[in-house]
């Protein structure tokens, strides 16, 4: 688990949801959109015992497990002025589905309402909120990126990862075709509907592909674990699968020189 920081009186409080799948298989995420924050400005709090935003339960119909982590992120993240996820799938849970899940908890939903008022994705938080206009961020080549469906349609992120992409030295965006198109990982979709998810992931594939790009990249990890897994099965080992976060804190590729 990425560590817990102290909180100076008076600052800024963003409390940081790592989310599950960046906790346990790239950390490095957590650690670059840190990096991110306290470089806009922010002092940042990461609760040592968060688990999950509870999106899983919650898409599989697991109202009770849904409700009770509901609560615990509720309880942990609720004394901070914000609350900041490098996912829109993560974000967008809280943000738009807590408070219908305490429909008959009038108390304990208004209290999911004012947290999901202060829940952010982290490149919509850097560009809106903190006013970030420059990033310590290399890419020497060219990038296209993927827009996550939930960080679209419920977060409203489009723009914002490509004007701090702009701002990384040495990188060009190539938009690919249809970049709002789903990859088919969808959480529990591409479990429960595996032959129209591995169709969408080839679209996506085929398009990243021609776009010719160096690396894809992408604001939700499960995402991109979806798309790297399928443009190796495709024997596509040479395009990389990056993080935004990664890229902007330069961890997308030593800088040189």
């Amino acid at each position: 688990m990425i560590p817990s920081n102290g909180l100076g009186k008076g600052a800024m409080r963003v409390g940081f949801f790592v989310t599950c799948l960046v906790d346990l298989m790239r950390p490095s995420i957590g650690f670059a959109a840190l990096r991110l924050l306290e470089g806009g400005g922010a002092e940042v709090y990461v609760p040592p015992g968060q688990t999950c935003c509870g999106q899983p339960a919650y898409n599989s119909g697991d109202r009770r497990d849904a409700i009770d982590l509901a609560r615990k992120v509720i309880d942990e993240f609720e004394a901070c002025d914000y609350l900041v996820a490098p996912s829109g799938s993560c974000s967008g849970m809280i943000r738009t589905h807590y408070e219908e899940l305490f429909a008959d908890d009038a108390a304990a939903q208004a209290r999911a309402r004012a947290l999901a008022e202060k829940t952010w994705e982290l490149t919509r938080f850097l560009v809106e909120v903190l006013k970030v206009a420059d990033v310590p961020g290399r890419f020497d080549g060219t990038v296209t990126y993927h827009d996550c469906c939930a960080g679209l349609r419920e977060m409203g992120v489009k723009s914002q990862p490509r004007a701090l992409l702009a701002h990384v030295r040495g990188l060009t965006v190539r938009e690919m075709a249809e970049p709002e198109t789903c990859c088919g990982f969808g959480g529990t979709f591409a479990v429960k509907f595996g032959e129209i998810s591995g169709r969408l992931a080839d679209n996506k594939c085929g398009h990243v592909a021609a776009s010719g790009a160096d690396a894809v990249v992408m604001g939700d990890l499960g995402c991109m674990l979806n798309v790297e897994g399928r443009l190796r099965r495709r024997g596509d080992a040479r395009t990389r699968v990056l993080h935004v976060a990664e890229v902007l804190a330069g961890d997308g590729r030593p800088a040189e020189g």
